[in-house]
């Protein structure tokens, strides 16, 4: 039973499941923000947890969980990194491709297809890593969701997260360039009315149990391309911890 995943985008997502490993496909965005992204994790995972940033497999030992996984873009370089990575996606669609990818990849990911919300009550207080990067915005409850990440961070834990700001510059960077001139991503998969600014999402994460430890901008320049900064007024990533 879906509580949280909207019907919509699931099955949008789910029509362009085929073509998510593909760089130059309909998940092009995600593939060139990507590693911007995953600096950010790794770098805020062994700041919290004090780990050895010059090991490659540098989270060793740490379970890690992405949340809307998608075709596991960001779960895959969590395992290499040395994690116990379970993914779970709404989208039956995705997770088939996702654990075919993994699997010719030599890579063991606990991948789940099904609603966050089920899996914060089958194994609660599981992960000392939780990852969300750009899906709050998708979701039909977002206290209830937000609630169900609490659930599955340890005591100690790090919640990642990522999504757009509500601004009209996002609106004319996402849905108006990106989505409808560029075509780097898909058409309807994003409403700008049901982004959330970091002041909204701020409280929501805390009226879950969740203080957040940072917001960065997640930009674009021609200089230094996708990148961590101080500028949020289209993307932002940050993290946060059980209060």
């Amino acid at each position: 039973m879906m509580r949280t995943a909207d019907p919509q985008n699931v099955a949008l997502f789910g029509e362009l499941a085929r073509d998510w490993w593909d760089p130059d496909g309909s998940s092009k965005l995600l593939h060139r923000i990507n590693p911007a992204r995953l600096r950010y994790i790794r770098d805020a995972a062994v700041a919290h947890f004090r780990l050895d940033a010059h090991t490659r497999r540098a989270l060793a030992g740490l379970a890690a969980l992405d949340v809307g996984c998608g075709g596991g873009l960001v779960a895959e370089p969590l395992a290499r990194m040395g994690a116990d990575v379970s993914g779970i996606d709404a989208g039956e669609d995705v997770i088939a491709v996702a654990r075919e990818h993994a699997r010719m990849q030599g890579l063991q990911i606990d991948y789940r297809a099904g609603d966050v919300t089920a899996l914060a009550k089958a194994m609660p207080a599981r992960f000392d890593i939780v990852t969300c990067l750009e899906v709050v915005e998708h979701v039909s409850d977002v206290p209830e969701f937000l609630a169900a990440l609490s659930g599955l961070l340890k005591p100690g834990g790090l919640l990642i997260f990522s999504t757009p700001n509500r601004t009209p510059l996002s609106w004319v960077v996402l849905i108006a360039g990106a989505e409808r001139l560029a075509k780097l991503i898909p058409s309807g998969g994003h409403e700008w009315k049901h982004f959330l600014t970091p002041d909204e999402l701020t409280l929501k994460l805390a009226n879950a149990g969740l203080r957040v430890q940072d917001i960065s901008g997640l930009s674009w320049s021609p200089f230094k391309g996708f990148h961590v900064g101080s500028d949020v007024s289209v993307n932002y990533i940050g993290t946060a911890k059980p209060a």
